[in-house]
């Protein structure tokens, strides 16, 4: 069981070919394998010259608290706003200048993009989406109320994000206190 969960595991291929007019095109899309993603440019008209599996985006960087709490809160702003749910993970993607940040939400896009909930597409990616959020946004797409939700998911994130910052600054001040003691009762230690 454990060997077909791996074995179809979605993987980015980034792909070369010529259309139906003979013009080359590329790009990337996610699939399970090389026949896949072949399979899938042939009933798009396109002839394939081209394939090549990506390496993982978080060898190009990563992709921090700060970054998903960001994303969150654009993607509520924009649901918000009545941008369609594609256009925003496009905007946000490639708006992003982490280009770790660029990849995951473009990948979650193309998930999204054939036929996959949102809230499956963030599974997909655990160390980053909880399970708190991503049910959430199971709910939210469910009930109808995704942007109400990601508004909430996005302030929850943030308050978050503000707690640990004055978590860390609480604890600077002791921390450099114990070393400076550690420091003077080795100096003590050694020389007296």
């Amino acid at each position: 069981m454990a060997a077909n969960v791996k074995a179809t595991k979605e993987v980015t291929y980034s792909w070369e070919g010529k259309d139906k007019k003979g013009k080359s095109v590329k790009g990337e899309i996610r699939a399970s394998g090389e026949s896949f993603v072949n399979a899938t440019l042939r009933r798009q008209g396109i002839t394939v010259t081209k394939v090549k599996k990506q390496s993982s985006f978080a060898s190009k960087g990563s992709v921090s608290d700060k970054d998903i709490t960001l994303f969150t809160r654009q993607l509520a702003t924009m649901m918000k706003a009545g941008v369609p749910l594609l256009q925003s993970f496009d905007i946000v993607g490639k708006g992003h200048s982490n280009p770790a940040v660029a990849k995951l939400l473009l990948d979650i896009k193309s998930d999204v993009e054939t036929g996959s909930s949102m809230s499956a597409a963030f599974r997909k990616y655990p160390l980053y989406f909880d399970a708190l959020f991503c049910n959430l946004i199971g709910a939210g797409e469910q009930a109808g109320i995704l942007d109400t939700l990601l508004d909430r998911l996005a302030t929850y994130k943030e308050k978050i994000q503000a707690i640990k910052s004055k978590i860390k600054s609480a604890l600077f001040y002791p921390i450099s206190i114990i070393v400076v003691a550690f420091v003077i009762v080795a100096v003590i230690m050694i020389f007296v």
